[in-house]
């Protein structure tokens, strides 16, 4: 009787170390397709002629973004079902724009891997304004 609770013991442990080793194995499926696939579609829109240059969040569903056309500048705001054309913009209007780096990575920021969260922390406390 006592061999057999053993046995089952040390069964409910094995069980648990193989249901581990399937999730760790889904998940580390999961981030690979998912690194795989933020690629993918980044390869995809390099080289477009649309770029959303800034977004605006007006409210819960509605937001106000400028994007690049071609050589055009767009004011749109894009609401749950319908995107209406505000006005076009120059790039004198523009309060900032994007380097030629940036331009090259679709208007996104370069954020460089090498930087601690330290020295990321100690960026965002000199951008806080103290009271």
């Amino acid at each position: 009787m006592v061999l057999l609770e053993i046995s089952s013991g040390w069964e409910s442990f094995f069980q648990l170390i193989g249901i581990l080793l399937v999730f760790l194995v889904v998940l580390v499926l999961t981030y690979l397709v998912t690194k795989w696939i933020a690629g993918y579609q980044q390869g995809i829109m390099a080289d477009k002629n649309i770029r959303v240059i800034e977004t605006f969040r007006v409210s819960n569903n509605k937001f106000i973004q400028i994007i690049q056309i071609g050589k055009k500048y767009l004011a749109v705001s894009i609401c749950k079902d319908t995107m209406n054309i505000l006005t076009e913009l120059t790039e004198e209007q523009l309060t900032w724009m994007p380097s030629q780096e940036e331009k090259n990575m679709g208007g996104r920021k370069i954020v460089n891997a090498n930087e601690s969260f330290q020295e990321i922390l100690n960026n965002l406390k000199k951008k806080i304004p103290r009271k």
